[in-house]
């Protein structure tokens, strides 16, 4: 028999302000096995205080009070690591990859916070090194363990489905061609030639975005909407929160879910938990 592991990423904009705005209240009935967290804004002991009875992994930025990614879960793992790059890549509280042992099976799960970048800034100079950082990986991962999923707020909507006024957006980062090429790459088939959006031939590297396999061609859902406005009640929204699975995971993947709040005022950060089950274990595969 295999077994479900849930796994949920969730953006929450500061973990302590998020435990006391409703996440526990959301966790304990989520009935999660594994969370990722992003943009957590806390050093490791506040946010063991903040998730009390779960075994943590995590990753601090230098810089007090910015970005941070933690893994959360209801088993320890087994190794754990926090380098994408070396020097001078800009990847401190940005990356942490966490092996599991699941009834015979080896899952690895990683928590990324891509840089949100700003055009013709060093801010935009740091998320062109993550991103080719990230891509250099993610095929040394897959070799390393097949069963392998990237969570997180990678900040780059991939394709114009993915971002309510696209063409607004066409031109500033977060959509820009040249970020959405690293997608087209990073998703592309196997092996096979990719066209991508700035223009540019690439090959692709085969890994699966969960959320659009199981939502198919349809605008978002989205999972972050900006705290200004009426931005969601509007649905104004982008879809940069994703869970990037290896072919032979994704195959094991069901129960995509964007945990939507009902209302602007019952949200406890401005992105929403994305949710997958995995099927782990001798007999899954």
């Amino acid at each position: 028999m295999s077994r479900r592991v849930r796994i949920a990423s969730v953006n929450v904009n500061g973990v302590r302000a998020a435990a006391r705005k409703g996440m526990l209240d959301w966790l304990e009935n989520a009935d999660v096995d594994i969370l990722t967290l992003q943009e957590v804004r806390a050093p490791e002991a506040e946010l063991r205080l903040a998730l009390p009875g779960w075994e943590i992994v995590n990753d601090e930025a230098l810089a007090k009070g910015r970005a941070g990614v933690a893994i959360a879960s209801r088993l320890p793992a087994a190794s754990v690591r926090k380098v994408l790059a070396p020097e001078p890549v800009d990847a401190t509280g940005r990356w942490v990859e966490a092996s599991f042992d699941i009834d015979g099976e080896t899952l690895t799960v990683i928590s990324a916070y891509v840089h949100s970048g700003e055009v013709g800034t060093a801010k935009q100079d740091a998320k062109w090194g993550f991103l080719d950082a990230m891509q250099e990986r993610m095929p040394q991962i897959a070799a390393e363990t097949p069963l392998t999923v990237v969570t997180g707020d990678i900040n780059v909507g991939h394709r114009e489905l993915d971002i309510r006024n696209w063409k607004a957006n066409s031109k500033k980062a977060g959509f820009l061609p040249r970020e959405r090429a690293y997608l087209d790459r990073m998703l592309g088939e196997l092996g096979t030639p990719v066209t991508c959006a700035d223009g540019t031939e690439g090959v692709g590297m085969g890994w699966v975005d969960i959320g659009r396999r199981h939502h198919g061609e349809v605008d978002g859902p989205y999972t972050f909407w900006s705290m200004r406005g009426r931005a969601f009640d509007n649905d104004t929204g982008w879809r940069i929160d994703y869970h990037f699975a290896t072919a032979p995971l994704a195959e094991r993947a069901s129960n995509y879910t964007v945990v939507r709040a009902d209302s602007w005022d019952t949200r406890w950060s401005d992105h929403s938990p994305v949710i997958v089950d995995y099927a782990l274990g001798s007999t899954a595969g």
